[in-house]
């Protein structure tokens, strides 16, 4: 029998449908990867803002995934907003359980709107209990500020590689660049440096895109992708979700992202191929 290519979102849901789980999970789906969720938190929002923010138990977290893992065991993994200390905690103690492979960490903090999705004390438990386990960090400019206290994007790194993040991306779709959106990619742990450009596309539609790129990576992995090659396929697929959505009204704020600009089928495999 053959199988999909299986992979697990672990994080809150945006009623709005254009970031968090709901990003992640059309994302996966349009690259052609099976997707499966655990929810963190609730999230009342819209394109203009949080409105209100409810924690899922934590032991509820934890028994998502590991029903997952048991049934269907994920080729890659990623995380976004995690919402309490506690939360993380159950994460990572199933997580230590479990045979993770490519678990990709999107360290989501703050929304585009400005509004604060985690709890204070969230910060040092993802530092010391998630980073350590991720194949792959990938904080925006302003979450690598607050996680590290440097403004210098080599220094944000090398603290990052002090946490024990081997790889790490700092997106850079948050400045002000009007010709490329620039992304700082430093693997191995600083052995391999490279930066990632794209043409900046003018749309007011960035809602969920930091979302949209961790899934993407993720779902490159699952199908097989080095890591270097799944960053710079999850940038095209960034920039072309935007270009394909940029002239759309959804919403007063800002709107999503087009994550259907060009669908795949569920792509599979035969895990015992024929000798």
């Amino acid at each position: 029998m053959r199988q999909y290519y299986p992979v697990l979102t672990i994080a809150g849901s945006d009623s709005s449908g254009g970031a968090g789980i709901q990003a992640d999970i059309k994302t996966i789906s349009a690259i052609g990867c099976y997707a499966m969720s655990a929810i963190t938190a609730i999230t009342a929002q819209n394109t203009t803002g949080v409105a209100a923010v409810q924690g899922i138990d934590p032991e509820i977290v934890a028994r998502q995934i590991e029903v997952v893992f048991a049934d269907i065991p994920p080729m890659a993994i990623k995380t976004g907003m995690l919402y309490s200390a506690e939360v993380i905690e159950a994460i990572s103690s199933v997580l230590g359980q479990s045979s993770v492979r490519n678990l990709v960490v999107d360290p989501v903090m703050v929304s585009t709107s400005g509004s604060m999705l985690i709890e204070e004390n969230s910060v040092s438990a993802m530092k010391t209990m998630i980073f350590p386990k991720a194949l792959l960090v990938t904080p925006n400019v302003h979450e690598a500020v607050a996680l590290t206290g440097e403004r210098c994007t080599s220094k944000q790194a090398s603290a990052l590689h002090a946490m024990g993040c081997s790889n790490v991306v700092i997106k850079g779709g948050d400045s002000d660049a009007i010709d490329f959106k620039t992304d700082y990619v430093s693997l191995d742990c600083g052995a391999d440096v490279f930066d990632i450009r794209a043409d900046a596309v003018v749309t007011q539609n960035t809602h969920g895109t930091g979302c949209t790129f961790s899934a993407a990576i993720s779902s490159y992995l699952a199908l097989g992708y080095s890591l270097s090659d799944a960053i710079k396929s999850a940038k095209l697929f960034v920039t072309r979700a935007l270009e394909a959505g940029a002239y759309i009204t959804c919403g007063h704020g800002h709107g999503p992202a087009n994550h259907f600009f060009s669908p795949r089928r569920l792509k599979n495999f035969n895990p015992t191929p024929y000798i």
